[in-house]
């Protein structure tokens, strides 16, 4: 198989990140887009040079030239149209969160098994060299026995008929920018063994605040807290027994830069700037045709569903929510 001809489902705000690296890769090309209105998908064709516009999704899935599609749609929709995707031939590139029930991630990964299709998460952090470096640096004892993981992602939005914080999707701020604390916080220490969440809910009636910890094996534990109504933030830190690693834009990774403190001293660990969106979708490419791994598959994937399920379930009821 040669270039991944790649097409996206939705219009959504998201894609203005992952479309300048799919241009610039050699491994894929992008090839068409789909709304719910033609002259909107038009016009986003246009916009981005693309070639194809579709005025459905379905459209968009029928067309046999697409071998893969990135979906950016709400929350509530990742799940289902995944399914529809993997069921109509195309592999599946799929924003995160790819839901909060993890029994629909399961239905989604049973039905690309079933259909021969790579479906994946998009967490474009992960495959960026600054998380590999990291966890690298954590596995080496760098900063000695691994004892707790502390985050923070943030931002400010009022505008409650904004998607991110509308009930009906599934928005709010676990969601949103949570997810990446609670994806981090996997990455590092395992998965969870409990979970304790406390949510602060604004009048849209989503989660504006929320916070949440995390007990691993090993007497690990993990701290976050993520927000749509507080000031821009973003961080994470990672401490053992003889050190600590800070990363000051761990999600983002437009500055990758780690800092290692230990015995007083701080070293920068710099690394050289890469485009997290375009390595995600070359990922996928590599993946679809078997010349490398999938780095996000369906063990991550329900695993992160199913931790974010919990911490949801406790914030409501106020109390700790066992998963083993």
């Amino acid at each position: 198989m040669g270039v991944v001809r790649l097409g996206i489902l939705s219009t959504a705000h998201i894609n203005r990140l992952v479309i300048p690296g799919a241009h610039a890769s050699d491994k894929v090309e992008l090839i068409a887009v789909a709304s719910r209105e033609q002259s909107r998908a038009e016009e986003y064709a246009r916009k981005w040079g693309i070639e194809r516009a579709y005025g459905s999704y379905d459209a968009l899935l029928a067309d046999p030239d697409i071998d893969a599609v990135y979906i950016s749609l709400p929350n509530t929709l990742h799940c289902e149209w995944s399914i529809r995707a993997v069921e109509a031939g195309k592999h599946v590139l799929c924003e995160k969160p790819l839901s909060r029930h993890a029994a629909d991630v399961e239905e989604a990964f049973d039905a690309a098994e079933r259909s021969g299709r790579v479906l994946t998460e998009a967490f474009m952090y992960r495959h960026n060299p600054q998380t590999a470096r990291l966890t690298e640096l954590v596995r080496e004892g760098a900063i000695g026995e691994l004892r707790l993981v502390r985050s923070a992602f943030s931002y400010s939005l009022y505008d409650a008929d904004n998607i991110r914080l509308r009930p009906d999707v599934e928005g709010g701020s676990l969601m949103d920018v949570g997810c990446y604390c609670v994806s981090g916080s996997r990455l590092l220490a395992g998965e969870p063994e409990a979970v304790l969440g406390r949510a602060r809910t604004g009048p849209s009636g989503t989660d504006w605040v929320f916070a949440g910890s995390m007990g691993f094996p090993d007497d690990v534990f993990a701290h976050f807290d993520c927000g749509t109504s507080l000031p821009e933030r973003d961080e994470l830190e990672v401490v053992g027994t003889e050190g600590s690693l800070f990363l000051d834009d761990p999600w983002h990774c437009r500055t990758p830069v780690i800092e290692l403190r230990r015995d007083g001293e701080v070293e920068r660990i710099e690394l050289e700037p890469v485009d997290s969106y375009r390595l995600e979708v070359e990922n996928l490419c590599d993946a679809i045709r078997g010349e490398a791994p999938l780095l996000l598959g369906r063990e991550d994937a329900v695993a992160q569903a199913r931790a974010i399920e919990a911490l949801h379930r406790s914030a409501e009821t106020g109390e700790d929510v066992a998963l083993r």
